[in-house]
């Protein structure tokens, strides 16, 4: 954790964010020697791509086509897609 003053985060943003960012670091902010605030990392974060990468790896050739019989109602099929906002 990282205690610094107003004046010091203000004149060092980009270094203390870039610190936030890429180590973790907890930042303290002190004005008048009292505590006024905390800078902690956000949540970390992924892409779908990334999450979804070795999805593949995992699951049976033949499950898209499980999934897609899974998730139709029986006689519900529609033979054409139709624009609902052709005239």
């Amino acid at each position: 954790m990282i205690v610094m003053s107003v004046t010091d985060f203000s004149r060092n943003i980009k270094r203390v964010l870039d610190s936030v960012e890429t180590r973790g670091e907890e930042v303290v902010l002190v004005r008048n020697k009292r505590r006024i605030g905390t800078l902690v990392p956000g949540e970390p974060f992924a892409t779908a791509s990334e999450a979804m990468g070795d999805l593949y790896q995992t699951l049976p050739e033949d499950a898209a086509t499980g999934w897609l019989e899974d998730s139709t109602i029986p006689g519900s099929h529609i033979p054409e897609l139709r624009d609902p906002w052709a005239g």
